[in-house]
């Protein structure tokens, strides 16, 4: 415990600082400016459900980057192609018609023509969600072999899949409705991805939620302080039992702050159930499974790795694979949220799943990365996002403000790798210099030993002769 550092605390923390203070100035600001209070419950459920794919794009991309700073541009386009086919399938059109309605000649104003007699039927949610499942697994194993065992690199095989997707949803969609868009789908497969938990009247506080709240906070708490108790118990560097509360209650006001909004919209969005349900699984494979260990070792040094046993094609394999299942998951609770699949669909989510994993502390290089800094990343992303454009500032001046934030980002991760090898460098020169003191410090008793020695023996000897 001695090792603890606040400097290094807040350096480590550094985004989630910024993190707090960007949104409190952007609630300054679009209330001064525009009269909007960004504090109230509809605007801060709308941050999280429009910013939803950024987090489960995000994990994936996560997965993606501790391979080695591999990544996957392929993201937003398989969105749009995953929500055509759901769309597709799901909902009545034209080419769905085309390949299973009933068609007959019918004398029409005195010509033969082929006239639709019954329309197809759309497939159910269980079905159409099968689907959407097949294909993802279908497209990860293939980019995934691509990558790992043909060794083709991440960002050409990626790129492929970009153009190509965008592509075929954009053929889907055309053939499908003559307006280049599929809406309308049922509620059975919306309801899976939309809509609030224990829903009540906006404004009336909803007492389901807030318990729910009340128990994940106090888990946060229980599990931080049972963390450092299992620490010092098994002789592990802890952190301070006074910090440890500091971080809880911060952890806690967070929670609180959201269940109060959330309870007071309505109740709690299906969307963040997802959202909670993926970052908490990623949490867990990152920071407590061996492979989630195996993924850290095969970025921070790939030949180590393999000698180590450790399947790096394997690895990268299971990388890509879980990138589209993460990505079908996002496209349906895309395509949920807006009700319509279309060829706009998925622009620049790629972009966002790689900015939120760069600001928020996902080496560029590999070996290196937590869902939590994801997770702060993705909703410093999003704040800016939703700031900027409640306080009316132009959209080319919102992407050069998040382009000027991940090039802070990286030049920071640069730096502190920097300063973190000088410091290592120097720790082991102290440690070297300490061991040589050391071996001089036993050298020098082992030589007045040895003279002690010496004068002994010559003593005897000098007795000895004035003997005889």
């Amino acid at each position: 415990m001695n090792n603890f550092s606040m400097k290094d605390v807040l350096k480590k923390n550094v985004m989630t600082i910024a993190l707090f203070g960007i949104y409190v100035l952007f609630v300054i600001l679009a209330f001064v400016i525009k009269g909007t209070n960004m504090l109230d419950p509809s605007v801060v459920t709308s941050l999280i459900e429009q910013n939803a794919y950024v987090f489960i794009l995000g994990a994936g991309m996560l997965m993606c980057m501790l391979t080695g700073g591999n990544i996957d541009l392929s993201v937003g386009s398989f969105v749009c192609f995953a929500g055509a086919v759901v769309g597709l399938f799901s909902v009545e059109n034209d080419l769905l018609n085309k390949w299973f309605g009933v068609w007959e000649q019918q004398l029409v104003d005195g010509e033969m023509q082929t006239v639709l007699v019954k329309a197809a039927d759309p497939l159910s949610t269980p079905v159409v969600l099968l689907i959407a499942i097949g294909i993802g697994l279908l497209y990860g194993a293939v980019l995934g072999f691509l990558i790992a065992y043909v060794r083709i690199p991440p960002w050409i095989a990626t790129l492929a899949g970009y153009l190509a997707f965008r592509g075929l949803g954009t053929q889907v969609l055309t053939k499908a409705s003559t307006t280049n868009a599929i809406s309308n789908f049922p509620s059975s497969l919306s309801s899976i991805f939309t809509g609030k938990l224990f829903e009540t009247p906006w404004g009336q506080l909803n007492i389901p939620c807030l318990c729910l709240g009340i128990l994940g906070a106090a888990a946060v708490v229980f599990i931080n302080l049972n963390t450092r108790r299992n620490k010092i118990k098994k002789g592990y560097h802890a952190d301070p039992l006074w910090f440890v509360i500091l971080k809880s209650a911060l952890i806690v006001a967070v929670i609180m702050f959201l269940t109060v909004e959330f309870a007071l919209d309505g109740g709690i969005p299906v969307v963040v159930l997802w959202i909670l349900a993926v970052l908490i699984i990623y949490g867990i494979i990152t920071e407590k499974t061996t492979i989630g260990r195996h993924f850290m070792t095969v970025g921070g040094n790939a030949e180590a790795s393999r000698l180590s046993g450790i399947n790096n094609k394997l690895i990268m394999f299971v990388a890509y694979l879980n990138m589209a299942m993460l990505t079908v998951i996002a496209a349906l609770v895309v395509t949920a949220r807006t009700g319509a699949a279309n060829s706009f669909a998925g622009q620049e989510f790629e972009l966002d799943a790689i900015a939120a994993c760069i600001v928020g502390g996902v080496s560029a290089y590999g070996g290196a990365g937590t869902i939590v800094g994801m997770v702060v990343g993705a909703t410093l992303i999003g704040v800016m996002n939703q700031g900027m454009s409640l306080v009316g500032v132009d959209q080319d001046w919102i992407k050069i403000a998040k382009g000027l934030v991940l090039l802070a980002a990286v030049v920071f991760e640069i730096s502190s790798k920097a300063s973190r090898e000088k410091a290592s460098k120097m720790a082991m020169k102290k440690d070297k210099v300490a061991e040589a003191e050391e071996q001089l410090k036993e050298a020098e008793e082992a030589l007045k030993e040895a003279e002690t020695e010496a004068q002994e023996a010559f003593e005897k000897a000098k007795e000895a002769t004035d003997a005889q």
